[in-house]
């Protein structure tokens, strides 16, 4: 007598999709977001839609829509309202109450998921770097980001080409880049020519205690840096000639490297000078020049430079952002929009990047061996596939765990001459200079009635 053998049962690809939206939405608190009665979304279902709105990769904004409603109604049933112009008002009225909880939720999950990753060096450390996004040219979008500054007569072109290029749409992004976790951890926006510096203070209180950030040459001044010494966090600056340290003030306990930051204008308004360590390092073709308020004893010289040379990853984290991602241009004609097509896509290159490193960290692989390209094509091709069936060995998670750089060694490339390539000079030397009689006076004055500042531990 024959007996039939019961099939294995095969999940589809939609369920991969259901398990990876599930684990990203576990423990977040949405109880403070109240929808109408009327309102046929359900909060799950615009976060959802939302995310899986940024991964896919349709050409227009509204074909994004409907492939992620269409993808969010299947996983989660209901019968949302199927306008673009009715999602995007949601997003527009609820993105800030839904990303709040979003981004604490992920904050936790790297910590939590990648704790071997938290600390570099024994501390953690964070990136940080402004870029900008360009936008449609409109009248909306011009009117809120383009450059209210007029440029520098030396800067300026003659005729269409110079009303040009002052009425460029941009958005003015600067990013909070975790280095150990190699994933984004907070952004701020604004116009084309607002200042990074600004954007760096207001992401500040968002930051662990004790953390350490890691910045280039564009973010030197002293107001930005006494506010993050005087925040309990920690700095690893670049600077350049346009810097002046001093030496031998005697403000502090001085050993080898100790400078201060004190500029005429602090000085005059008897404001302490920072007390920080100048490391000199050699990249190969030029000598690069840190500052940072640790101690040797605390983060050697060697330590200092690899560090810095690891915040390089904010950078690549927007060729990731711009190239693979396609961001590099967004779609949205109008600025409310703009910005939320923005802040939508930050998330979802960071909820899919945690997913995934969550998955290649089985194996044992480092963050930095995470392609962004090969990311996006697993996933893709998930969405592409959603009601087909597949065997254990294509499920999402195990494709992702295949998303990782090969092995090949490019070659130098720095000798292409992209269209839009940058022509920087570098930063050059700081100007060291010795302290003057009136200074070291103003600095004794000043240490009788301020607290002694010291180099932190």
């Amino acid at each position: 007598m024959s007996h039939r053998v019961a099939p294995k049962k095969v999940r589809l690809n939609a369920d991969c999709l259901k398990l990876a939206l599930d684990w990203l939405f576990q423990g977040i608190d949405f109880s403070a977001i109240h929808f109408r009665t009327d309102c046929t979304w359900t909060v799950q279902q615009l976060l959802a839609t939302a995310l899986l709105w940024a991964w896919t990769d349709e050409i227009t904004l509204v074909e994004r829509f409907q492939s992620a409603r269409s993808t969010a109604q299947y996983l989660f049933g209901g019968s949302p309202a199927g306008s673009y112009q009715a999602f995007v008002k949601m997003l527009v009225r609820w993105t800030a109450s839904l990303c709040g909880p979003l981004q604490m939720a992920l904050r936790r999950r790297m910590f939590t998921n990648l704790a071997d990753c938290r600390l570099v060096a024994g501390l953690c450390v964070f990136g940080v770097d402004g870029s900008r996004v360009d936008l449609p040219r409109t009248l909306s979008n011009q009117a809120a980001y383009a450059a209210a500054r007029k440029p520098k007569k030396k800067q300026r072109r003659s005729g269409r080409a110079s009303i040009k290029k002052n009425q460029a749409s941009q958005l003015w992004l600067t990013t909070m880049w975790h280095v150990g976790c190699g994933l984004p951890w907070d952004w701020c926006c604004g116009p084309s020519d607002s200042s990074e510096r600004d954007h760096l203070l207001t992401m500040l209180p968002r930051l662990p205690e004790q953390a350490l950030i890691a910045a280039d040459a564009g973010f030197v001044g002293y107001r930005c840096l006494a506010a993050v010494l005087a925040s309990g966090r920690h700095l690893l600056i670049r600077v350049g000639g346009n810097v002046r340290l001093l030496k031998g003030l005697g403000y502090a306990r001085e050993s080898s490297g100790v400078v201060y930051l004190w500029p005429e204008k602090a000085m005059r308004r008897r404001v302490p000078p920072l007390v920080l360590r100048l490391v000199e390092s050699h990249d190969g073709k030029q000598s690069v020049y840190l500052l940072t308020d640790l101690l040797s004893k605390q983060l050697a010289d060697r330590q200092v430079i690899e560090l810095y040379a690891r915040r390089w990853g904010v950078e690549l984290f927007y060729r990731s952002l711009k190239q693979t991602f396609g961001r590099r241009k967004l779609r949205s004609a109008t600025a409310e929009n703009a910005r939320i097509e923005l802040d939508w896509s930050l998330a979802g290159l960071w909820t899919l990047g945690l997913y995934t490193l969550v998955q290649i960290q089985r194996d044992g692989e480092p963050p930095r061996r995470l392609s962004c390209a090969q990311m996006l094509r697993c996933l893709r091709r998930t969405l592409r596939d959603q009601r087909n069936f597949c065997p254990d060995d294509r499920r999402l998670t195990k494709r992702l765990r295949s998303a990782l750089i090969d092995d090949y060694v490019r070659g130098d490339r720095s000798s292409r001459e992209y269209p839009r390539k940058k022509q920087e000079s570098p930063p050059g030397r700081p100007r060291i200079i010795h302290a003057t009689a009136a200074q070291k006076r103003a600095a004794q004055a000043l240490r009788q009635t301020k607290p002694k500042i010291r180099l932190t531990a």
